[in-house]
Parts: structure tokens; C-alpha cells; sequence
């Protein structure tokens, strides 16, 4: 199995320039380490762990960079027989969280940095949540102690995930687009297929930013961060382009808008919904379109609402498959092929 140690590569930009840090053929896994999104806030996993403030040396060295040097992926991963103007299907098959992650609020983001009447939302603070195993002795499916009286389930997922565009290099922490990037959707989990377009010969995957669970928006601007091990594979749709990310889930699929504001986004990610349901599944746009105000199957999703910086807002559309068929067919006729179409 190959596997990047956590530390071995780090960047800050999605960047085609970048010397590749692994090769892996189509279809292949490999597990990648990845650093949390402030790069080691809490430096150690002992009992009494040391954990940086929002405020000290470590964290002036991240704001230091304009942009700050937040969100460190690992990368580019290069794929065999992925070229320019192809899809990558990024499989996930499990993601391990490591002991600790951590939340709170960041100097100047989030929507009450301002507040008068809320002056202890604006303030900086770092707020550290155990992770512990669960029943497979893993944190993958563990449990998330934010307090000695409040736990949850954790829900890893991985922040950022990108490929390199052709030309343009944008910032792990800023970069968002149809190559995916810091965009915090906790649908890029364990057991779905990503899909993000590829510009360059090898795809040029990165990967970082992985978070131990997240409410919906993501409202301070950070979730549960921390570092983990991942287990991925990549396949290759030749001769595919998307308008944005999609996502194949065991149940339903999820088409990606990133836009501002928020009601583009939804439309972003509707006729993402739609164009996909049309080629791959042969449901009929009009059929759809209605559907999408009568069924209570279709759903939005509020993945990334964030006030930083440049950052969009990152909206989902997303379908149960046991719906995707023709309704006008006759009984049992009408049903396409799941996934993305491969050629």
C-alpha cells in the first residue's frame, strides 16, 4: 500500500507546476496523512496535549501570508492514464481521524467578528474535541467528546479535495471551482465517488483539511479540524467535462453549485442536478424540473456559508436513485445505469 507520510509534502496552493508527490494507477488505493487546517494547532496527541492559541506565535506565522496558511493539502498525486479534459472519480474508503480535533472562533471571520451584542462570539478561542474509537477500534466510526456531558457521532470528511487547474494556481485555503478545492462538504465522505474534472495530464489530486464533523454552513469558519489518514482510489471518465462536482452516493447523487450568493449557488447546483439526470440517467429535464417542487425526495444542501474573504457559498442538489426513472415510461421501463457515464 502507498502512503504519504503526514509531513513528507506540504502545500498551500493547487498549483500543475508542482512535482507530483505520488503516482498510482487507475483503481489503485493508497492512503494519504493529511495536517490539520492551521498546520498542528494542538502539536501532540499525549493526554495533556499542547494546544496553540488563536492568538500566539504559531497562529502569527499562518496570518502572516496573505493569503493566511490555512488549509495544507498534500499533493499533487499524479494518476496513470488521466489526461486533460477527463473526469477523476475519487473513491473514498475510509477516513480516520486522529485524537483530537478542535473548533472555536478565528480573529476577523465569521458573521459575528463584529458584533456588539454578541461580543463573546467575536472573541478568539480554541475549543478542543477528543476523538475516541469506535466498535472497529477505529475513529472512523468513533465518537466525537466536545465536553465530559456532550458527545456525538463523528462524521469525517475530507475539506479540501482538488485537482490542479490548467493555468491559473489558486490557494488551498481560497480556491474553489468545478476542480473542487475548499469547499467543506461533508458529503465528501467515506463510501461515495468524487467527481472533479481534470486539467492536466495526471489529474493532479490534492488532498487536505479533513474534518472530524460539521453543522450545516460551517458558521464560524471552522469545524471539528484535524488531522487523519485517508484510504482513496481514482478512476478515470476519458473524455468528460463537468460543470461542477458531483457526487455519487450509495442511495442518491449530489450535483455541486459554488457561487455567490447563495440563491446562485442553488441554481448553480439544480442545472448541475439536471444536466447530470439528463446524460447519465435519461430522465427528462422538464420531468425533473417539476419534480423538483412536488417531490420531498429532492432536498438542498447547505454545505460551506462562510464570511471570509473571497470564499462562496457551497449549495448540493441532490436525488434518491430509486426515483431516477422516467415517470411517464411504462412500469419497469425507463431506468438508466447508475454513476457516471464512463467511456
Amino acid at each position: 500500500m502507498k502512503l504519504i507520510k503526514r509531513g513528507k509534502v506540504q502545500h498551500y496552493a493547487f498549483d500543475h507546476r508542482h512535482k507530483p508527490c505520488l503516482r498510482v494507477k487507475a483503481g489503485e488505493p493508497f492512503q494519504v496523512e493529511t495536517d490539520d487546517a492551521l498546520s498542528g494547532l494542538i502539536a501532540d496527541d499525549s493526554d495533556r496535549p499542547t494546544v496553540h492559541t488563536m492568538t500566539g506565535p504559531h497562529m502569527a506565522k499562518l496570518l502572516g501570508a496573505t493569503p493566511p496558511l490555512f488549509n495544507p493539502v498534500v499533493g499533487p498525486i499524479f494518476v496513470e492514464g488521466c489526461e486533460a479534459g477527463d473526469v477523476l472519480a475519487v473513491h473514498i474508503d475510509w477516513i480516520d481521524p486522529w485524537r483530537y480535533g478542535f473548533s472555536g472562533i478565528l480573529p476577523g471571520i465569521g458573521p459575528l467578528t463584529d458584533s456588539i451584542r454578541w461580543r463573546e462570539c467575536a472573541e478568539p478561542y480554541v475549543h478542543v474535541i477528543e476523538h475516541l474509537p469506535g466498535p472497529s477500534g477505529h475513529t472512523r466510526d468513533g465518537i466525537a467528546r466536545y465536553s465530559p456531558t456532550l458527545s456525538w457521532d463523528l462524521q469525517p470528511f475530507i475539506g479540501t479535495l482538488a485537482t490542479a487547474s490548467e493555468r491559473e494556481v489558486f490557494t488551498s485555503v481560497l480556491g474553489q471551482g468545478a476542480f473542487g478545492g475548499n469547499i467543506d462538504c461533508r458529503d465528501i465522505c467515506a463510501g461515495h465517488t468524487i467527481y472533479l474534472n481534470s486539467y492536466n495530464r495526471g489529474g493532479l489530486l490534492y488532498i487536505g483539511d479533513v474534518h472530524g464533523g460539521q453543522g450545516d454552513t460551517e458558521f464560524t469558519g471552522i469545524a471539528d479540524e484535524t488531522r487523519a489518514t485517508v484510504q482513496l482510489s481514482v478512476t478515470v471518465v476519458k473524455n468528460r467535462r463537468l460543470p461542477c462536482v458531483r457526487i455519487d452516493k450509495p442511495d442518491s447523487v449530489v450535483a455541486l453549485g459554488i457561487n455567490l450568493p447563495m440563491e446562485q449557488a442553488v441554481l448553480d447546483a439544480t442545472q448541475n442536478l439536471l444536466a447530470w439526470l439528463a446524460e447519465d440517467y435519461g430522465v427528462p429535464p422538464k420531468d425533473l424540473y417539476v419534480r423538483m417542487s412536488c417531490d420531498p425526495a429532492f432536498r438542498i444542501r447547505t454545505y460551506q456559508m462562510v464570511r471570509a474573504a473571497t470564499l462562496q457559498n457551497v449549495m448540493g442538489a441532490e436525488y434518491p436513485k430509486n426515483r431516477l426513472f422516467d415517470a411517464f415510461a411504462p412500469a419497469g421501463k425507463g431506468r438508466k445505469r447508475a454513476g457516471t457515464r464512463r467511456r
